[in-house]
């Protein structure tokens, strides 16, 4: 394998981020497609991933991380069990595929037994941080959809957790009366400060609150973006309050895309913490580099 080019894919349920890179780690192109697993069956992994790919003179090693390892993906990639180590390329399953130009590996999740929790993708950001970072022992938060803590000791994930903040934010934002009330856009750093500190210390009337929000645009015309900020105050305030067992005297990083990623370190360095931001795209090509040159390594 030495000297040949190679295919990192991140394959999650709504996109494929695809990049071709040269032997010495260089990213020579990127490709996005909307052939997310979400959209396909078993027999259309295939076919996708040779629509995204360059021509292909010869063989060559595909190493995908993401939900392409899902039990309804391409082909399953068992889950490793906390604690253990990020899986490396000695883990990934090989996917028999039909056309010989392509080896492709998928990296398994992680699981945890109890609380019952599960990761497919996040563990090769976290493996891409780690490889960057060797000797971080801390705390790893992953901002998205549903947002990911992770404790890191002695390069292990030992255990971890998932809040489905960013769905609830999304459901209640479009879906409930708040919906009348909620803007797409605009932010009010001041409420969502305020928010925040309101959740986390007044965690049961949580409810309440939410509808406080219909309430003040009707009476008192509380803004859309003001309302927009302050529903993802009490949101996360929520959350953070949940993992504070997590974060509470830790060094924490968050991994993340700018928007998200921000208002999470916002948040965390308010409760007085250090943080270490990190790009999400970066961590996991990282990742997969690492499980890459670990495969080539044992070839």
């Amino acid at each position: 394998m030495a000297g040949q080019d190679w295919i990192a894919a991140d394959w999650g349920t709504s996109h494929l981020r695809i990049w071709h890179m040269s032997a010495d780690g260089t990213v020579k192109s990127r490709h996005d497609s909307d052939k997310g697993m979400g959209t396909l069956d078993s027999d259309g992994f295939e076919p996708a991933l040779l629509a995204a790919l360059p021509d292909l003179p010869g063989t060559i090693t595909v190493m995908i991380c993401g939900m392409a390892g899902s039990r309804q993906g391409w082909c399953e990639a068992p889950y490793a069990a906390v604690p253990c180590t990020p899986p490396s390329g000695s883990d990934a399953v090989r996917v028999p595929a039909t056309d010989t130009r392509i080896d492709a590996r998928i990296l398994p999740g992680i699981k945890q037994d109890s609380p019952a929790d599960v990761m497919r993708g996040e563990e090769t950001q976290v493996a891409g941080f780690l490889a960057l970072n060797p000797g971080f022992d801390g705390v790893i938060c992953l901002p998205g959809t549903h947002c990911k803590w992770v404790h890191i000791s002695a390069g292990e994930v030992v255990s971890f957790r998932t809040f489905v903040t960013g769905e609830l934010f999304a459901l209640l934002s479009k879906q409930s009366v708040l919906r009348h009330s909620i803007g797409t856009e605009g932010w009010d750093d001041a409420a969502f400060s305020g928010a925040l500190d309101q959740a986390m210390g007044r965690p049961a009337a949580f409810a309440a609150d939410l509808f406080s929000l219909r309430a003040e645009n009707l009476l008192h015309d509380l803004s859309p973006a003001t309302a927009r900020a302050r529903l993802s105050g009490l949101l996360i305030g929520m959350e953070l309050a949940a993992a504070k067992p997590y974060w509470l005297g830790q060094s924490v990083a968050v991994l993340g895309e700018t928007g998200l990623a921000e208002v999470y370190a916002a948040a965390l360095e308010k409760q007085g913490l250090p943080v270490t931001r990190a790009d999400a795209e970066r961590m996991t090509l990282e990742g997969l580099k690492a499980a890459y040159a670990q495969i080539k390594e044992t070839a």
